[in-house]
Formats: structure tokens, C-alpha cells, sequence
């Protein structure tokens, strides 16, 4: 058990490094810029659709500059994860709130991702409103 913690620990402030260098990242990288350091999505360029990551550097580029509603209109689902994640993550390993319960129930449940994340995917691309949001923009 004490590997396991260990491993954990190193692990978690892995990911406070990674976090804040993205951080720093994107306090000097523009994404927004053609031709700039950060390449486009490989996938739109390819077929003209979004795909479940599409406008994510974007986003984490507003959030590094504290614009949360164009970090939203670029990739809502990342900017949900970027708070959700770590409550998954503090929940996996006991911090276990009572009102989280009910979140933590849907958000820890595999069946509950592989309906949302395709269904994002297509809801996206849709050109109609209240679908045309999700796309970056």
C-alpha cells in the first residue's frame, strides 16, 4: 500500500507541474495565431468537421488569461472537465463529499462517457441551433 500512495503523490504532483507549465504555456502561445507554434486539429484540416477536441488549445489559452466564456464557446467540454476532473480524481482516491455523491455516481460511470462524448462529437457539427454553440468559434 505504501508504493501505491507513493506512486500517487508522484503522480499527482506530475500533473500540478504539467498543469502549471500548460499554464505558462498559454500565457505566451497564441493558438489564435496562423502559423504560430501550436499546430491546427489534424482532423478538421482533414475532414471539415469537428472533432471531441476541437478548439481545446484555444480554450486553455483563454483560461490561462481568465476568460472563462471564450474559453467555454471554444471547447465547452474541456473547460467542465478541467473543474471535474480533479473532483474525479480526489474521489477515486477517498475525498468522498456527500454532495458530490450524485455527480460522482454519473461522472465515474463508463457508460455515462462513451454515450456523452459521441454524442458531443455529432452535436457539434450540427449547423442548426441550439447545437451550432459547440462548435469553436
Amino acid at each position: 500500500m505504501p508504493n501505491e500512495r507513493a506512486l500517487a503523490l508522484w503522480l499527482l504532483a506530475a500533473s500540478a507541474l504539467a498543469a502549471a507549465a500548460g499554464v505558462v504555456l498559454f500565457q505566451y502561445v497564441d493558438p489564435n495565431v496562423r502559423g504560430g507554434l501550436l499546430p491546427p486539429c489534424l482532423f478538421h484540416a482533414a475532414t471539415g468537421f469537428y472533432c471531441v477536441g476541437c478548439g481545446i488549445t484555444r480554450a486553455f489559452h483563454a483560461l490561462a488569461h481568465g476568460d472563462l466564456p471564450r474559453a467555454f464557446g471554444m471547447n465547452p467540454l474541456a473547460v467542465i472537465m478541467v473543474g471535474l476532473g480533479p473532483l474525479m480524481l480526489l474521489h477515486v482516491y477517498g475525498w468522498r463529499p456527500a454532495l458530490l455523491q450524485p455527480l460522482m455516481r454519473v461522472a465515474l460511470s463508463g457508460r455515462f462517457w462513451l454515450i456523452a462524448i459521441p454524442a458531443y462529437w455529432i452535436a457539434r457539427n450540427l449547423p442548426w441551433w441550439p447545437f451550432a454553440w459547440m462548435a469553436p468559434g
